[in-house]
């Protein structure tokens, strides 16, 4: 069925409707476009957050973890006192 079909058949008003279906529903294709190019560049920031922070804490530990009492410390007089 052509336009001319449905001008003849169902008049001005239906074909102007159809005309603006038609029409709002590309202004909304061509809204979504800048939104879903957001979405992507918001998707790849987000992944390489991702990656960084799995590295770091997939990484073996640099020095003791526990540093209050590691093997490694001299002991002074500061920690030999005697608090009664």
């Amino acid at each position: 069925m052509s336009s001319f079909d449905v001008l003849a058949r169902y008049g001005t008003g239906a074909l102007l409707r159809f005309a603006a279906a038609v029409a709002l529903f590309l202004v909304l294709h061509l809204i979504r476009i800048p939104l879903v190019l957001a979405a992507r560049v918001l998707e790849v920031g987000m992944r390489r957050a991702d990656g960084f922070a799995t590295r770091q804490a997939s990484q073996a530990p640099d020095g003791p973890i526990n540093h209050f009492f590691a093997e490694n410390t001299t002991t002074s007089r500061e920690d030999t006192r005697v608090y009664a």
